[in-house]
């Protein structure tokens, strides 16, 4: 790809090491930002640079949140006494889209994969057990995508909290085994959630 402006090739760069955009729709977006006002792009790299600087993880469940606590974890309304684990933020978005769920959450960061290098002590299981050991909570749902990634992740988890008092339930298997939450639709992911079933640990 030839460039004639040193300045739009660092740009079509910038564009296209943000994951699933190729140099083609880098070079769209780019060509897109050049033919507006500069106030416009001002405004929009502020965003960016905003987000990045101001964004917290919320410091109970660790969703992004701009304050200490996200929106959800300071939602009176929602159930206290249930918390849905999920691998990633997108998976909460996943799921609040379902419009099924009034519980709390719990975002792990990951799956465990030793193949990637990624053990429990890179998750934020530690946190998870911390919030349980009040014993206010009741149930708590393993809605993590069905993979074998997946699956190791909710038996560690639930071998970890046996010993406490509640619930370990997980989503009903609506969502195919090999697939990825967040690209299930919204009606399959919200009557996994509504008919999720207790675990079975397989010792």
């Amino acid at each position: 790809m030839n460039f004639s402006s040193k300045l739009l090739e660092e740009a079509v760069n910038a564009f296209a090491s943000l994951p699933g955009i190729g140099k083609k729709t880098a070079l769209r977006l780019v060509l897109h930002l050049v033919t507006r006002e500069v106030e416009t792009v001002d405004q929009f790299g502020d965003a960016i640079v905003k987000m990045r600087r101001e964004i917290k993880s919320c410091k109970v469940c660790h969703n992004l949140s701009d304050e200490e606590l996200c929106n959800i974890c300071r939602d009176q309304r929602r159930d206290q006494q249930v918390i849905c684990v999920v691998e990633s933020i997108r998976d909460v978005m996943a799921i609040e889209d379902t419009g099924q769920y009034r519980g709390m959450y719990h975002v792990l960061g990951g799956v465990i994969s030793p193949l990637e290098g990624v053990g429990p002590g890179e998750l934020t299981i530690d946190s998870l057990e911390q919030r349980l050991a009040s014993g206010e909570v009741k149930e708590v749902v393993m809605a993590i995508s069905p993979t074998i990634e997946g699956e190791t992740t909710i038996f560690y988890i639930s071998k970890r909290l046996k010993d406490l008092d509640l619930k370990i339930s997980t989503i009903a298997r609506g969502v195919s085994f090999g697939g990825e939450l967040e690209y299930a639709d919204e009606l399959t992911l919200g009557r996994s959630i509504v008919a999720r079933v207790p675990y079975q640990r397989q010792e």
